[in-house]
C-alpha cells in the first residue's frame, strides 16, 4: 500500500486523458502502417518477408515511443523525486512486471539476434507453423491446420527453436516414397525426378536431390526414395507435396513400379 501511494503521488490527473489518447493514436498509427505494409507484401510477393520484418520492427518501435510519451504525460518527476520513485518502480517491476519486462527484452533480442523472423516457418516445442507476429509480449504462430499459437518471447531465449527457411522465401521440402526391393530402381528415380521438375511449385534455381535407402517399413523391407527439393514460396509447401505425390504415384502405377510387399518380410 505504501509503495502504491508513493507511485500515485507523482501521477498528474490532468495528464491521464491525454495519455490515453496518445496510446490510442499510437495503436491506430501502428495498425495503419501494418495494413499498408501488408498490402505492399501482397503486391510485391518476392519482398513479402522483408516487408513483414520491417513491419515488426516499426510496430515495436512505435509502441515503445507511444508508451514512453504516455508515461511522460501522466507522471511528473522532479529531480528530488527521481531517487524515491526509482526505488519504488524497481520494486514494482521486479514483483509485478517481471515476466512482462523479460518478454519485452526477449522480443528486442529476437529482432536483433534474428533466430527467426516474421514469415519464417519454425518448429518450437512440437508446434510447426508460420510466424505471423513478434509482439511486445509474445510470438504468434499460425500452424498449417490454421491454429493460432501464442508463445511468450522469453521462452525462445532458453528453448530450442528451428527455422525451416531462415528468412528466405523458398524452403527445402522433403518427400518420401517407398517401393519394393525388386522394383526397377532406376526407372523409379527417373519418374520421381520428372515429378519434381515438372511441378510448378518446385524452385529449380536451387539444387534438388534423391537419396535412396533400404529401410524396414513395418514388417517388411522396402526401398525408400527421399526427394529433397525447394518450394518457390514457403506458403506452397503442402501444394508441392500434394502435386509431386500425385504425379509420382500415377507415374509409378503406369510404369508398373510396385510398392513394398509383405512377401519381403524383414528378418527378425
Amino acid at each position: 500500500m505504501d509503495e502504491a501511494g508513493n507511485i500515485f503521488q507523482f501521477v498528474r490527473s490532468e495528464g491521464i486523458v491525454p495519455a490515453i489518447l496518445a496510446l490510442f493514436a499510437t495503436a491506430l498509427i501502428v495498425r495503419m502502417i501494418g495494413a499498408a505494409l501488408e498490402r505492399l507484401g501482397k503486391r510485391f510477393n518476392e519482398h513479402r518477408l522483408v516487408l513483414h520484418q520491417a513491419s515488426t520492427i516499426v510496430r515495436l518501435t512505435l509502441y515503445l515511443i507511444g508508451l514512453g510519451y504516455a508515461v511522460s504525460l501522466m507522471i511528473h518527476l522532479s529531480n528530488e523525486a527521481l531517487l524515491t520513485l526509482g526505488g519504488t518502480i524497481a520494486v514494482a517491476v521486479g514483483i509485478s512486471l517481471r515476466d512482462l519486462v523479460s518478454s519485452i527484452i526477449a522480443g528486442v533480442t529476437i529482432l536483433i539476434d534474428k533466430p527467426f523472423s516474421v514469415g519464417d516457418r519454425i518448429t518450437y516445442g512440437g508446434v510447426y507453423g508460420e510466424v505471423v507476429e513478434i509482439g511486445l509480449r509474445a510470438v504468434r504462430i499460425v500452424t498449417l491446420d490454421d491454429n493460432r499459437v501464442t508463445i511468450p518471447n522469453n521462452k525462445f531465449l532458453t528453448e530450442i527453436v528451428a527455422s525451416a527457411n531462415a528468412g528466405a522465401l523458398d524452403m527445402l521440402v522433403q518427400l518420401d516414397f517407398f517401393i519394393s526391393i525388386d522394383a526397377d530402381l532406376e526407372r523409379a528415380k527417373g519418374l520421381l525426378s520428372e515429378g519434381l521438375v515438372s511441378s510448378r511449385f518446385t524452385y529449380l534455381k536451387k539444387p534438388w536431390t534423391i537419396v535412396v535407402n533400404q529401410v524396414a517399413q513395418g514388417d517388411f523391407i522396402a526401398v525408400r526414395l527421399r526427394a529433397k527439393a525447394y518450394v518457390v514460396d514457403l506458403r506452397y509447401e503442402k501444394e508441392l507435396e500434394t502435386d509431386v505425390t500425385e504425379r509420382v504415384m500415377k507415374a509409378f502405377a503406369l510404369a508398373g513400379v510396385s510398392g513394398p510387399s509383405v512377401l519381403h518380410r524383414a528378418v527378425s
